[in-house]
């Protein structure tokens, strides 16, 4: 019960070396390839589910547009392995770490930004001054849409890593609840148990909508500049 409620989201070391790296690297180790010609049910429903999720983001894209599909499949691949990951017990979550998420966040956004500067500059300047803005409001007007461009990068990283360490926190408050109770109450013990695992559920579904939220999100940008 003394245990610091933040040490589940300190980097993790070996032998004073950061293992980050080593963490980042494993989840795709979890999407194996096949050389054979039919494939596992395992892959079979993982090459299903990588070409529904592709569909689906890269029906609204045009040509330009779609040559990012590689990047954010892998992309919303590796936020949901990742996050899933960090469900398991003693295991650490590098989407908690915000430097992480914006490492991710920054040059996806400034990727499709810099596209839509160098392939329709006008369209892209537009978005600044919506038509039809009154003359005294265009210095305002510019100002803010300028600012909301420019904090696009953080609402991606911020979101991401709010959700996930609030579902990290709540449920480490409960299981040290359940913990604690198990020595006093039966019946109550049982019913916070019980809202333990509703919780796990509930979080196994988070991580995966958010990995999604943050792809669509960085395809939505995308579609913006292309």
């Amino acid at each position: 019960m003394n245990e610091n409620l933040f040490a589940s989201f300190i980097a993790p070391t070996i032998l004073g070396l950061p293992a980050a790296v080593l963490i980042i690297l494993f989840p795709p180790l979890l999407t194996p390839t096949s050389k054979y010609l039919i494939n596992n049910r395992l892959i079979t429903t993982q090459q299903w589910l990588i070409k529904l999720t592709s569909k689906q983001m890269m029906a609204m894209h045009n040509t330009k547009g779609r040559t990012w599909s590689l990047m954010l499949v892998s992309l919303i691949i590796f936020i949901a392995t990742t996050n899933l990951l960090g469900l398991l017990p003693h295991s650490f979550t590098p989407t908690t770490q915000l430097s992480m998420n914006l490492a991710m966040a920054i040059p996806l956004w400034a990727g499709a930004v810099i596209m839509g500067f160098r392939s329709k500059i006008k369209n892209a300047l537009a978005h600044f001054l919506p038509q039809g803005t009154p003359t005294p409001l265009i210095p305002m007007l510019v100002i803010i849409e300028t600012i909301s461009l420019l904090i696009q990068p953080m609402a991606l990283a911020v979101r991401l890593t709010a959700n996930i360490t609030a579902g990290h926190l709540l449920m480490h408050l409960i299981g040290s609840a359940t913990l604690a109770m198990s020595t006093i109450n039966l019946p109550s013990t049982l019913i916070i148990f019980t809202i333990l695992i509703l919780l796990t559920i509930l979080e196994i579904a988070v991580a995966l909508i958010q990995a999604y939220v943050f792809t669509l999100l960085v395809s939505l940008y995308l579609h913006d500049n292309t």
